[in-house]
């Protein structure tokens, strides 16, 4: 066994990437204040080929140097778009056909192991605020929450973590390594 090298492992080109059919999922970052996870989420959604992010609110918007930090170019291929209020953003997709879902610990959360995303529903998950989570606008405006379920002392994880905890599991669900 060896590493295989970055030449070795066929990865889409920017305008490739653009073409190619997308996983049909939308993030919803819901007033972030930190730039390296706004960059982490980018750089996830490429790598599970997300249809776009939406930043609201506080939600810093690239160019930037600290988001590129942690994007490392994903900026440039994942489509994204500004919304000033998180409720405006849910409702537009909601009205195109989106199961909006907050990724939350609320008294229906499901947790993730256990939800099913239907065949051929596209869906938007809702990430929150570092401290605060997800606002209680946009828990009220949401289909549904799902939780990752956690076993420690802490009662949450670093809301970049989760973005790819929640991200795999949905593209494994709904068979986007097939």
């Amino acid at each position: 066994m060896r590493k295989l090298k970055n030449e070795e492992l066929a990865r889409l080109s920017v305008d490739q990437f653009k073409a190619a059919a997308k996983t049909p999922l939308v993030v919803v970052l819901d007033n972030l204040r930190s730039m390296n996870n706004i960059g982490s989420a980018f750089r996830t959604a490429d790598a599970f080929l997300v249809e776009q992010i939406l930043l609201c609110g506080i939600t810093a918007r690239p160019p930037h140097r600290e988001i590129h930090k942690t994007a490392l170019g994903a900026t440039e291929s994942v489509i994204w778009q500004y919304y000033e209020n998180t409720a405006d953003a849910l409702r537009y997709l909601q009205n195109h056909g989106y199961r909006v879902l907050a990724v939350e610990q609320t008294t229906g959360s499901i947790p993730l192991h256990r939800f099913q995303p239907e065949a051929g529903q596209p869906y938007a998950l809702v990430f929150g605020h570092e401290i605060k989570g997800v606002s209680d606008e946009a828990v009220a405006l949401a289909d549904g929450s799902v939780e990752i379920p956690q076993l420690g002392t802490k009662h949450s994880l670093n809301v970049a973590v989760s973005i790819g905890v929640v991200l795999w599991d949905f593209a494994c669900k709904m068979q986007a390594f097939t």
